[in-house]
């Protein structure tokens, strides 16, 4: 048995649906209408956004500044953890690895973590701060964007993005140059992480 419909029409907009949903829709807008807002939902209050190269309160670390929504990587912003975590080897000289973005490093990172034997990505993934353990070992253009912005200003850092079995990318931040180094030298480590708006 087929259901048995309603029209309304008002000010030229008609709505047309089984009786049971136009009940429903009528009893949603007198209850919206009649009923104060609910006291439990909060406005969403937008907080500042502190100038790239400031530490961002709860965030673990320092703005590394806006990234454009890339892929199926939404936009965000950068976190720089406050501080390097030493100098490590890039890991596996010789072996190609999956790590090849040059501006992903949480997907960089997530194929060296699982491939093992990786230093630098272990303990970029490995830090934590206020509450934040998803870091990562930035990638090629992330670390590249911690100089324009003046973020670090001297050492050799590791980037996650590889180059070859032998070489990964890496930023020469005296100079701002991108280079490549053997995977064996120990280079310093920044981790990053990405905070989703």
């Amino acid at each position: 048995m087929k259901a048995k419909t309603i029209s309304i029409e008002a000010d030229g907009l008609k709505i047309k649906g089984t009786a049971e949903r136009m009940v429903q829709l009528l009893a949603a807008s007198v209850f919206a209408q009649a009923l104060p807002p609910a006291a439990n939902v909060q406005p969403v209050v937008v907080s500042a956004v502190p100038e790239i190269g400031q530490p961002w309160p709860g965030q673990g670390g320092i703005n590394g500044g806006y990234i454009e929504a890339r892929g199926d990587v939404p936009a965000h912003y950068l976190i720089f953890g406050a501080k390097d975590l030493g100098e490590f080897a890039w890991g596996r000289y010789q072996e190609k690895s999956e790590a090849t973005s040059k501006w992903d490093g949480k997907a960089n990172t997530d194929a060296l973590i699982a491939a093992g034997g990786h230093p630098a990505a272990e303990a970029a993934r490995a830090y934590s701060a206020d509450g934040h353990s998803d870091f990562d070992l930035p990638a090629a253009t992330q670390l590249y964007q911690a100089w324009a912005h003046d973020l670090i200003t001297e050492g050799y850092y590791w980037s996650s993005s590889q180059r070859s079995a032998h070489n990964a990318f890496t930023v020469y931040f005296d100079g701002g140059l991108q280079l490549l180094n053997g995977k064996y030298y120990e280079l310093r480590v920044r981790p990053v992480r990405r905070l989703f708006i």
